[in-house]
């Protein structure tokens, strides 16, 4: 896979990370300057997690964001499609006490109203049905839940929007030849940041599938933004129904 397209292909996607398992916990904090720590710390924070909540972790890969939220005295799962990230999880010993389980986005294997809360890191951009995926976890947390989604996104500050690019374009590709253990893969993440909404058009997206009061909280100069939402209640969970973007 050597674009980023909307139309994205399961097996395609899955068979790519598992190529980058190996070394992908590693690559992510030297390509991000170990900003992604700080990513993953703040992502529980805004969850406003209280002890004893379920928390799902969709998109998990190696469960080090499940480790994240469990710091919180949370019952949080990993899910992920890729069996390959599933299993260098696995191998971790900080996380043998996490649930790691197999599922897709768009078909998620949990009961309606399983979670309290429910978060996808870096992983949104990665489905081939984003619409589909939003409502799948909007039927799997109760009404009255969260969500947070943290993601690539956009810089604000022009000048420094410019650097950015550049410095995927030219020097990610470059770094992530000599730390990843499949370095092709990650022009194609590359390429999926550049082609990923902006943070007012996915907090649109949000909306439209059954999550209210979304808002957003842009990280790192925007480099990476944090949005959260609300389940809808069971009454006004009609995605034609829902309320204007914050």
């Amino acid at each position: 896979m050597s674009r980023a397209t909307l139309d994205k292909e399961p097996r395609d996607v899955a068979r790519m990370f598992d190529g980058v398992a190996r070394r992908y916990d590693l690559t992510n904090t030297v390509l991000s300057f170990a900003q992604d720590r700080r990513w993953r710390r703040r992502t529980r924070q805004v969850l406003q997690l209280q002890p004893g909540e379920r928390v799902l972790d969709l998109a998990a890969g190696t469960g080090v964001s499940t480790a994240e939220l469990a710091r919180s005295g949370v019952s949080a799962i990993a899910c992920d499609f890729s069996l390959g990230m599933l299993k260098a999880g696995r191998a971790v010993s900080s996380r043998r006490r996490v649930p790691f389980v197999a599922g897709d986005a768009t078909r998620l294997p949990f009961r309606d109203a399983a979670f309290d809360a429910a978060v996808i890191s870096f992983g949104l951009r990665n489905v081939s049905d984003v619409p589909r995926a939003l409502r799948e976890l909007a039927r799997v947390v109760r009404p009255g839940g969260r969500l947070v989604i943290c993601e690539f996104s956009r810089p604000t500050f022009r000048p420094f929007r410019v650097l950015y690019l550049r410095y995927l374009m030219r020097a990610l590709p470059w770094v992530a030849r000599r730390v990843s253990s499949n370095a092709e893969a990650y022009v194609y993440l590359t390429e999926s940041i550049r082609a990923w909404p902006a943070q007012n058009d996915l907090a649109a997206i949000i909306d439209g599938a059954g999550w209210v009061d979304v808002r957003w909280r842009n990280l790192t100069g925007g480099i990476v933004a944090l949005h959260f939402a609300t389940r809808a209640a069971e009454d006004a969970c009609d995605p034609r129904l829902s309320p204007g973007v914050e």
